[in-house]
């Protein structure tokens, strides 16, 4: 009698224990992207428990996902990156260093493997969120008071302009508030839709919020040229023409609105102006024309090694070896190890083969996202995100922008392929298609 009130009990806890090695993975995920918006060091120590956990689940079927493109290529970039060191003539050790932010591509194919499998994506979404929520409270309260702020020398430094930074840096902050607000525009559209509209209206609080703080705080120039598009992008694929219509008016006539009671936002959209001339005038250092000077140099490194580059690492010494008096000519003295533009900082140092490379990641990570739902709507806005801000920056390669793409794309990948695999389970025709195209 007692075996057999025991067997149940038994059972239970065995179900428990297997459900528990699925979900500590995804905790530590979530955990990733709590810690994204504020520490660096604290998410590097993060990823070590969750590669830990990640090793003891079902791992049989993973090498056969690492062969279709949305895996291969990510370690095909990484790849490159290292057998680029032979050709480089930059130092070993800054040939071994360049090869660190890309390596972070890595984590991708195991974050789809993982939320292709267990359901607990939306873990990470709204740890991400509640992490930026704390974030954008926290800038709030910089912006009246400076001395809270974790970077002092930017709240009370020269920058002090910037004293609504929290933590790392405006641009960073910037993005992550951008895309916090543009991914909750999808779940505030499908609640009214549902009549739900309390909920929607704290998503919609919080847009507010973030919106707030990008006008009259701080913005970065990237995401104030980002922003727009993606609207639009959003309008176009899940509205009707015209409620899109209808949104672009909205989104215009704010924007004439907030430009004329936001000196932060008036001030910012000048720098771009301001920034041209002081470097085309002046030769002076500055934002913008710095980084057409970065281009223009750039380009003349491609033309001399067009095919597979001047190898990893290589981008400081041409610099160096073309650099003006710095005292003379402030501007073309510069010697920078990032030309602030992504398909530029791949093509120096691995030639046409890197470009090919990096947009066939981009596009095959974009055709993962072509569905309806939350998962599809995130990591389409991630990838967008990532290949609109890589024009003037190298935000791939750099460390938040380029974690946000890595978790964007690993989690909701996962879960777009899970909710893909689940619509055609009872379809052989499609199901045989998809796989054909998933693996050409």
């Amino acid at each position: 009698m007692t075996g057999v009130t025991n067997e149940p009990r038994a059972a239970s806890w065995l179900a428990a224990i297997w459900a528990a090695r699925y979900r500590t993975p995804a905790r530590f995920v979530a955990l990733i992207a709590l810690l994204l918006p504020w520490t660096t060091t604290g998410l590097t120590f993060a990823l070590i428990p969750w590669l830990i956990a990640f090793a003891f689940v079902d791992l049989r079927a993973f090498p056969r996902s690492l062969l279709r493109p949305i895996c291969l290529l990510p370690i095909a970039l990484v790849a490159l990156a290292a057998v680029g060191t032979l050709w480089s003539d930059a130092p070993w050790p800054e040939r071994i260093h360049a090869i660190g932010p890309a390596a972070k591509l890595l984590v991708i194919p195991l974050m789809i493997y993982q939320f292709e499998r267990w359901p607990y994506g939306h873990w990470v979404f709204f740890a991400f969120l509640a992490s930026c929520t704390a974030l954008m409270l926290y800038s709030f309260a910089v912006a009246i008071d400076p001395a809270l702020s974790l970077k002092l020398y930017l709240s009370r430094g020269p920058y002090k302009v910037e004293s609504g930074i929290a933590v790392r840096n405006y641009i960073d902050q910037s993005q992550e508030f951008a895309l916090c607000v543009l991914a909750l525009v999808y779940p505030i559209v499908a609640l009214l839709r549902q009549r739900r509209v309390g909920i929607a209206a704290l998503f919609a609080t919080l847009a507010i919020g973030f919106l707030a703080n990008m006008i009259f705080v701080v913005v970065s120039r990237t995401a104030l040229v980002t922003l727009p598009i993606l609207v639009v992008l959003f309008a176009l694929l899940y509205l009707r023409l015209r409620a899109a219509l209808l949104a672009a008016g909205a989104m215009a006539l704010s924007a004439v609105l907030l430009f004329g009671v936001s000196p932060h936002l008036r001030t910012t959209v000048a720098k771009f102006q301001a920034d041209y001339q002081t470097s085309v005038q002046d030769s002076q250092v500055s934002g913008m024309g710095s980084r057409l000077e970065y281009w223009r140099k750039s380009l003349r490194f491609i033309a001399d090694a067009p095919l597979v580059g001047h190898g990893t690492g290589s981008i400081r010494g041409l610099f160096a070896s073309v650099a003006a008096d710095a005292k003379i000519d402030p501007l073309r003295g510069e010697i920078v190890s990032n030309p602030h533009n992504q398909t530029l900082s791949v093509a120096v140092q691995w030639g046409i083969v890197g470009v090919l490379i990096l947009y066939a990641l981009w596009f095959a990570h974009l055709s993962l996202f072509r569905a309806e739902g939350l998962a599809s709507w995130i990591g389409l806005l991630v990838v967008v995100q990532n290949m609109l801000t890589s024009l003037l920056n190298t935000h791939l390669f750099d460390f938040t922008p380029g974690w946000v793409y890595v978790l964007g794309v690993g989690v909701a990948g996962g879960m777009a392929l899970a909710k893909r695999a689940r619509e055609l389970e009872h379809d052989p025709e499609k199901c045989a298609a998809a796989f054909r195209e998933d693996h050409a």
